[in-house]
């Protein structure tokens, strides 16, 4: 009976996707233990460590249908070790002569970590495939309203003109980094490892380092220097990407749901009809995709922080380090993904409302282009000068609530500097936009050239 939000069939497609899921189902948990086992076998079998019979007996034999999870489960209870009942099981299928030579050398952690990165690198294919497809959006955005005037805001406040493609052009910058570090993280994370009880190899004797050669090699992972049990940097590096890419969606949620504010509505999530926003308010068109995509940022950076709690291990090896990664990283990759697929969803169907922007930027008669006048008054009378000069007639536009450009005019100092009609092309807020549209332009190329924009492939090169 599910317990977790993540299972639970009333949220789970809230907080996940059935994708990934799938991903770190006990199924397939299961069934990439038994992958390792099976390697493992082989591998010793072609070196002669075991009868190669044996060996293609176990491999044959290591089918996770073929095993019955509520007894292994049963078992498990009984034997208080996470792992031995399904060795137990698996040598119930080998037969009794090929049984004895199942998992000959390993230890628990071995299989158990090696098949956690077997998961790691299937669910980083997903990942990183949504997360192409987000960037693409991204893209289309910026390239589509890459000089359509807004208010760009510091501290919450109205401060001067942007664009809003700018704006989406700071978050694909953003989301190409995170696929770099994505890629150039494959080199480093998804490395199995084949020890032995403490790392040494003893039990494979000198024949160790290639077995875990050969078996990795048939897993597709990569070997390490040396073993890694006492070393969950990989883990930690990895949840900490995913903890990356995480807060960078939950700004990007959090800005729009700012931005579609009834006060502000400049752009608007999706809407389909039928939609409900309230169960007592009709008239609400509610960010719920917005506040569901924001939401699952703070476990994800929590789960960073408890992998990170992971790294300190007691001598070579130890539970008490280790299960913790057990919770986080399936929890992050399966909130990450519902992110992705939300952040894909809402983009590609995004309302921006462009007359909304102009209309705000007009809201303060004048006053966000009160840096371009000082600017221009500053050459005739000093920047400082002038920063005083209009900071007194802005605050006075404020609390009077007077046109900027009214008190502006008539002071004799600005009328000795321009006319009527030169300010009134100063506090034009479409006019004074500097290179946004030319660094939208260097974004979108650079992120062109990166390669992660194309539909295909899981690298930049």
């Amino acid at each position: 009976m599910p317990s977790h939000v993540i299972d639970m069939i009333l949220t789970r497609n809230n907080f996940g996707t059935e994708e990934m899921r799938s991903v770190w189902s006990d199924e397939n948990r299961l069934q990439k233990h038994l992958d390792v086992e099976a390697a493992l076998a082989l591998a010793e079998g072609e070196l002669g460590l075991i009868p190669a019979a044996s060996a293609e007996a176990i491999a044959a034999s290591a089918q996770g249908g073929s095993i019955n999870m509520e007894e292994v489960a049963a078992e498990a209870a009984v034997l208080k070790h996470s792992f031995m009942s399904t060795l137990k099981a698996l040598q119930r299928l080998c037969g009794e002569e090929h049984g004895e030579w199942v998992h000959y050398g390993a230890t628990t952690q071995d299989i158990v970590d090696t098949g956690m990165m077997l998961q790691l690198k299937e669910a980083h294919q997903i990942i990183v495939r949504d997360a192409r497809g987000v960037a693409r959006e991204l893209a289309r955005l910026a390239r589509e309203y890459r000089l359509t005037p807004m208010a760009g805001r510091s501290h919450g406040m109205q401060g001067l003109p942007t664009t809003f493609g700018f704006k989406i052009a700071v978050v694909l910058d953003e989301f190409v980094r995170h696929l770099d570090r994505l890629g150039e993280a494959e080199s480093r994370v998804f490395t199995g490892v084949l020890g032995g009880g403490v790392g040494t190899y003893a039990s494979f004797g000198p024949q160790g380092p290639e077995v875990e050669r050969l078996t990795l090699d048939k897993l597709g992972l990569q070997t390490a220097n040396i073993c890694w049990h006492s070393s969950r940097d990989r883990s930690a590096e990895y949840a900490g990407l995913l903890g990356l890419i995480s807060g960078t969606l939950a700004k990007l949620g959090n800005e729009l749901y700012n931005l579609m504010r009834t006060e502000i509505d400049e752009v608007e999530e999706p809407f389909t009809a039928g939609k409900i926003g309230s169960s007592t308010m009709p008239h609400k068109r509610n960010p719920a995709a917005l506040e569901g995509m924001v939401s699952l940022t703070k476990p994800v950076r929590y789960n960073v922080a408890l992998v990170q709690e992971s790294m300190i291990v007691e001598h070579e090896r130890d539970a008490m380090s280790w299960r913790g990664e057990w919770i986080a990283m399936p929890e992050s990759c399966i909130y990450v993904a519902a992110q992705l697929a939300l952040a894909k969803n809402i983009l590609s169907g995004l309302i921006v409302k462009p007359d909304h922007m102009l209309a705000n930027l007009n809201k303060l008669g004048g006053l966000l282009l009160s840096e371009r006048v000082m600017f221009v008054l500053g050459k005739s009378m000093g920047k400082q000068t002038a920063h005083e000069l209009v900071y007194e007639h802005c605050m006075r536009s404020v609390e009077e609530n007077i046109p900027f450009r009214d008190i502006l005019m008539a002071d004799s100092r600005v009328q000795a500097v321009m006319s009527q009609e030169q300010l009134e092309d100063l506090l034009d807020p479409t006019t004074y936009l500097g290179s946004a549209g030319e660094t939208v332009d260097r974004v979108l190329a650079a992120a062109e050239r990166s390669g992660w924009l194309t539909e295909e492939g899981s690298d930049a090169s």
